[in-house]
């Protein structure tokens, strides 16, 4: 097992690690647990063999608790690395790097905004609303961490914005944030299931030939307005 790849998740014993089936591991006595933060380095350890990446479920969040490895393949690959950093072409390497992730990411928030306006579809007298709110909702969506479903590529994006759209209805035009809601399985998902209907439900007023009421007690002005 201790050559083996493997995503594992932590235990009561700090020196065993759970399996995917639940199983517990002992990790290895030459390992050591690499804490998150540096991501160069845990990339290096990944591709340099064996490791225990050790992930924390909180809902249907995903969190780094470290990675198990040999210890001396970690001091090694942390003293190449720092040498590395030290050298001037590393920095203007990493500039690069960062610059055109920047890039990319402005270039995906255009498209992702793009997305969401194409999605809500409103009939003209809406356009303006359905920009500002297409807005607020990349603007919501879309940075890097937000752990949102924009960040996904496992999904089409007119899929991700559809979601995304009705997460934002769900905080914003709804009771959801102040719902008392039983702690019994799936009773979550089902509120959540009846509040996307009703989301949509609205949505649909402001789409077609019909239009909806006044902009007075238009919900999604209320919600931007906030």
């Amino acid at each position: 097992m201790p050559f083996t790849t493997l995503d594992v998740s932590p235990s009561k014993n700090p020196r065993q690690v759970l399996d995917s089936k639940g199983g517990t591991l002992d990790v290895p006595e030459d390992w050591a647990l690499l804490a998150p933060g540096d991501a160069a380095l845990s990339r290096r350890i990944k591709k340099d063999g064996p490791s225990w990446t050790m992930i924390e479920m909180k809902g249907r969040k995903r969190f780094s608790r470290g990675i198990w490895a040999p210890s001396q393949r970690i001091e090694a690959l942390r003293a190449a690395l720092a040498i590395e950093r030290t050298d001037p072409s590393y920095q203007k390497k990493l500039d690069a790097s960062r610059a055109r992730r920047a890039k990319e990411q402005v270039h995906y928030a255009i498209e992702f905004e793009t997305a969401v306006f194409t999605y809500l579809d409103f009939n003209a007298p809406y356009q303006q609303l359905a920009q500002a709110m297409a807005k607020a909702i990349a603007d919501h969506a879309v940075p890097v961490g937000s752990g949102t479903v924009a960040r996904t590529q496992r999904i089409p994006i007119e899929r991700r914005a559809e979601a995304a759209t009705i997460a934002w209805m769900r905080h914003q035009t709804t009771a959801y944030d102040h719902m008392v809601i039983p702690r019994e399985k799936g009773k979550r998902r089902e509120v959540r299931r009846m509040l996307a209907k009703r989301s949509k439900h609205l949505l649909q007023q402001y789409r077609g030939t019909n239009t909806t009421s006044n902009d007075q007690e238009c919900p999604l002005r209320k919600a931007l307005n906030d």
